[in-house]
């Protein structure tokens, strides 16, 4: 059976408490890769997937997911400002479709909105040259989006007692 693709706050239900989980940023030519602690507090990066074929590229992501021990995945889903959903949104829509059939780990979407400007801003903020920039704003992005998710979850899971 595919893995389920849900909104995060549906997907959460489909996870252990704990375990890491894989960001992706999702772009034509690369996919940016970022994964958690397993508490799931930080989002750090790992790679930047230089897109070839899908099976190559979801083998990939697959073997990191494994070495990782995640336990999910959250892809960032590119909505336009006004809400509705553009080319890229389908094609990341597709994309989860389809990695859906080589795992069982759940597949949370994720609303990326302006993570790739965030993320430009913030590097530029850092005089990085437009050369590296290009080299890891996909990872960047990554870590943005999953920081964005783990960030939502602590505020919905209830506050333990001390």
């Amino acid at each position: 059976m595919p893995a389920l693709i849900l909104p995060l706050i549906d997907a959460v239900a489909h996870w252990p408490q704990c375990g890491a989980l894989i960001g992706l940023d999702l772009g034509s030519k690369t996919i940016g890769v970022a994964v958690s602690d397993p508490d799931r507090r930080l989002a750090t990066g790992v790679t930047t997937i230089q897109r070839k074929a899908f099976k190559a590229d979801a083998a990939r992501l697959l073997a990191i997911a494994g070495e990782r021990r995640a336990t999910g995945f959250v892809l960032g889903l590119p909505i336009n400002m006004d809400a509705s959903e553009g080319p890229r949104a389908q094609s990341t829509r597709a994309f989860a479709r389809n990695f859906s059939k080589l795992t069982d780990l759940a597949i949370a979407l994720w609303d990326e909105r302006l993570s790739t400007a965030a993320v430009e801003r913030e590097l530029i903020g850092m005089d990085m040259s437009r050369a590296r920039r290009a080299e890891v704003i996909d990872e960047h992005a990554a870590i943005f989006i999953l920081q964005g998710a783990l960030d939502r979850l602590k505020k919905l899971s209830p506050m333990p007692r001390q």
